[in-house]
């Protein structure tokens, strides 16, 4: 396998609160390559998100803080790397859609305008050329009669077609990586489909890499190549999509998978993991998992177990990863 495009090692962030300093993410690493897709997996306040806005640097600063780590792309460390060199890289080298389109659309410019207006700065094209051009990527983002729809404002557009339009922002300037964060989040299961199939489309054709951040294993199943589990701002599990579906090694990833609905069985009612994720700010001693987790021991209770090598290409954060990859636990 070629070198990563993009590589994240050791990376931590907390943001200054009253109660303290809070660690939304720990020690993280992450390897995104050419043509393929990294899920980042796990429930609501697991990281996955703040780990995406540092790898853009769309962190506020304050309250947040990189505390440590590297985010390198093609050579540059983009932690340390100057505000110049930074934006960049922004757009052209990582993109990212985002969860919410009408929010990080504006909404006093015509969609045209927001996309000619990138393509201008960013390519110096002419007006006439940019216009051109955004009607071009409107089109290939299947939105119908683009040469009139260019002109509309977002709140004229459904929540898909926002969301498409923010597709084509992403991947204006070709980027070799492409973050999507939550991109099918408030749309009905069709619309869902339809954007994940864009998005694989426009990863093909570009020879992107892709991160695509969710908690819907469906769509993990269905477009991801590897797959990264985080929980209480760590990682908890790593692994090709097809293995850690057959073996989960972690138990959070076992119950993850235990929850899913499934036609092959008939179960009387829906399982879900015990519990809450914990606060950021009082997170357990031990394995953060421990409070729900079925199989814990004293250990799990008294020592952060690390990630370490559980199979070729499998890693787990669990002291009894061997036995629950097994199925022995």
């Amino acid at each position: 396998m070629n070198a990563p495009v993009l590589r994240v090692d050791d990376l931590s962030v907390e943001f200054a609160t009253r109660e303290g300093a809070v660690r939304a993410v720990r020690n993280v690493g992450l390897e995104v390559f050419a043509g393929r897709t990294l899920a980042l997996l796990g429930e609501s306040g697991s990281g996955k998100s703040v780990t995406a806005q540092a790898v853009m640097g769309l962190l506020d600063t304050p309250p947040a803080r990189i505390t440590s780590g590297s985010i390198m792309f093609e050579g540059t460390d983009l932690v340390t790397a100057a505000e110049r060199v930074r934006r960049q890289v922004n757009g052209e080298g990582v993109a990212m859609v985002f969860q919410d389109a009408l929010s990080a659309l504006n909404p006093v410019y015509t969609v045209g305008h927001q996309i000619s207006e990138l393509l201008r700065v960013r390519r110096k094209m002419s007006r006439s050329a940019a216009r051109a051009r955004a009607v071009e990527l409107m089109e290939r983002v299947r939105i119908p009669a683009a040469a009139r729809r260019v002109d509309d404002y977002p709140h004229q557009f459904s929540g898909g077609m926002r969301q498409r339009i923010m597709i084509a922002l992403a991947v204006a300037l070709n980027p070799r990586v492409l973050i999507a964060d939550e991109p099918t989040t408030a749309l009905d299961v069709t619309v869902q489909a339809q954007i994940m199939e864009l998005l694989t489309e426009l990863q093909r054709e570009n020879g992107m890499g892709m991160v695509l951040i969710t908690h819907d294993l469906g769509v993990v199943a269905e477009v991801a190549d590897d797959v990264t589990v985080m929980y209480a701002g760590r990682i908890v599990e790593r692994g090709s999509v097809e293995e850690l579906f057959e073996h989960a090694a972690h138990p959070y990833t076992r119950g993850l998978l235990r929850s899913m609905p499934r036609t092959d069985r008939e179960d009387d009612e829906l399982w879900a993991i015990p519990g809450a994720p914990p606060s950021p700010v009082l997170t357990p001693k031990g394995c953060a998992f421990h409070p729900r987790c079925d199989i814990a021991i004293d250990l799990c209770r008294s020592e952060q177990p690390g990630l370490e090598v559980i199979a070729a290409g499998r890693t787990s954060a669990c002291h009894l990863r061997a036995e629950v990859f097994d199925g022995r636990a």
